[in-house]
């Protein structure tokens, strides 16, 4: 099951909607390119009971 969640890109400041699997487990985290400047992001999503999303975004050093 997949749903959206979003982050603002802390290099270019453009909002990434990113899709999230649910079925991934209710602790996530892997590393994604902002697919407007490229560079890369470090994503945590919890995925909670009800299955609401919280996604957090922290720029990665290159």
């Amino acid at each position: 099951m997949l749903t959206e969640a979003s982050y603002v890109c802390a290099h270019c400041g453009e909002e990434i909607v990113v899709s999230v699997d649910l079925s991934a487990g209710s602790m996530q985290e892997y590393v994604e390119d902002c697919p407007v400047c490229c560079r890369p992001h470090l994503i945590r999503v919890r995925v909670g009971a009800g299955g609401q999303v919280e996604l957090e975004s922290e720029a990665e050093s290159e």
